[in-house]
């Protein structure tokens, strides 16, 4: 039960911090658990776990692990997001026990300063627990070396953009046989319905975003989010559609913000009666480092055997 004296207690912060980076690359370090595992600790924490949403009304969770291996959590929400201009939160820290140490509202903001990015942070704790004193006592040193972080995360990143700026090729053809006709089979590729039953993430995956339009110059989008926090986007302009012969379509793959490839693939369907065969080609541009190592090819077969599962019902 929080103290009646400690819970009228207030505390105030301000820090800031500019970063030889744009306000793109800076205010994107908030946006995916993989991003805030980078840097959102103070010095010789580490973060080994992490939830961001990042949405109005999306979760804000970070585990924070002490020297010692013990593991202290921040859980809030974002309450307001305007793209490279500002970030508000309302987080808490509560106890072993699940009681409220104390809360804090906090508001990030970014700005164009001296060639780079100057980030604004200002909290307003509210004091719920005795316990909290010396938590909060101790934020501005912990902000700096949490700054500390970031900065060194943004410099690391734009070293690896400045060395990793490649292409790589790759290609690979597919041949598979199905035991249905030619017209089950278009269905399973161009029909949104039909498509669903096989065309997704699998495990851990959580779909937030799909659209399906077959047709030359139509779009395919599927966007989901890993249970890692993690946003993966595959977004797909179709230009050649003979309904039940093939299909012609290049798409472009997203890790959150990091674009990884753009591949042109090629569906022909062939057979007569009960019996299909589909080739499958594509030639992919693998970017900035990005390394397929043949993933692509095994996604593409482990999807074939689900078009397989999906026409036996």
């Amino acid at each position: 039960m929080a103290n009646d004296t400690v819970a009228i207690r207030q505390h105030h912060l301000n820090v800031s911090r500019v970063f030889a980076a744009p306000r793109e690359q800076v205010f994107a370090a908030w946006s995916s658990a993989e991003h805030v595992k980078l840097w959102f600790c103070p010095r010789m924490f580490t973060v080994p776990d992490a939830k961001v949403e990042f949405r109005v009304g999306g979760a804000f969770e970070v585990c924070m692990r002490a020297p010692d291996g013990s593991d202290h959590w921040t859980r809030g929400h974002f309450t307001e997001i305007i793209p490279n201009t500002r970030l508000a939160l309302e987080m808490g820290v509560a106890d072993a026990d699940g009681d409220m140490l104390f809360t804090a509202s906090t508001v990030v903001d970014f700005e164009n300063d001296c060639g780079g990015t100057r980030m604004s942070v200002e909290q307003h704790y509210l004091l719920l627990q005795p316990a909290a004193e010396m938590m909060v006592k101790g934020a501005q040193q912990g902000w700096a070396e949490t700054l500390d972080n970031l900065g060194r995360a943004l410099s690391y990143q734009a070293e690896q953009s400045a060395a990793a700026r490649n292409i790589v090729h790759g290609s690979f053809r597919i041949e598979r046989h199905f035991n249905a006709p030619r017209e089950r089979v278009w269905q399973a590729f161009a029909d949104r319905a039909a498509k669903d039953k096989w065309f997704s993430g699998g495990k851990g995956y959580t779909s937030i975003k799909r659209e399906m339009d077959v047709r030359p110059g139509g779009r395919e989008i599927a966007q989901g989010r890993w249970d890692s926090g993690m946003v993966s986007s595959f977004d797909a302009v179709y230009f050649d559609v003979l309904p039940n012969e093939r299909l012609v379509y290049s798409y472009e793959m997203h890790l959150d913000e990091r674009k990884i490839s753009v591949s042109l693939a090629t569906i022909e369907l062939r057979g007569d009666g009960a019996t299909t065969t589909v080739v499958v080609n594509e030639h992919g541009a693998f970017l900035d480092g990005y390394d397929d190592a043949g993933s692509r090819e095994r996604g593409t077969r482990s999807l074939l055997d689900a078009i397989a599962a999906s026409l036996e019902h």
